[in-house]
């Protein structure tokens, strides 16, 4: 057995066909259930457009990544034993966990919103992220 810990490796994924954007394909790859990754990506693209259209100011990515960086946390409390006792010491977020907590917290919001179709609750849940409000902004 090796002494040295090793890196496991990230995947390289790949830009959706839409927009070209490796944050949309990740959304995309979180969203998808039960392997079926043409509806979810219907759905967020759909929800994408349902977004601008609300907002009526930009593209669609641009409100996307907007949405992302008002959710993506930049802190995360860790515990830490000194002299006998835990203290929760907050840490910074490295950038791929933020994006990670970002796609998850966005995506369980929005399967927590009832009574219309998932590509309707993700565009509101990415429009309330983008205005700082809802269940995906902690």
């Amino acid at each position: 057995m090796p002494r040295k810990v090793t890196k496991k490796l990230q995947r390289n994924i790949k830009p959706d066909r839409k927009y070209q954007s490796v944050l949309v394909q990740r959304l995309i790859n979180k969203s998808m259930l039960d392997g079926k990754k043409l509806v979810a990506e219907r759905a967020v693209y759909s929800a994408l457009e349902q977004a601008a259209k609300t907002l009526k100011s930009e593209e669609p990515l641009e409100v996307f990544e907007k949405a992302l960086r008002n959710v993506s946390p930049n802190f995360e409390v860790k515990s830490r034993r000194v002299g006998g006792a835990n203290y929760q010491i907050p840490f910074p977020v490295a950038g791929h966990r933020q994006l990670h907590y970002a796609f998850s917290w966005l995506v369980q919001s929005a399967r927590a919103r009832n009574g219309m179709p998932y590509a309707q609750r993700l565009a509101m849940e990415i429009v309330d992220a983008y205005n700082e409000t809802g269940a995906a902004f902690k």
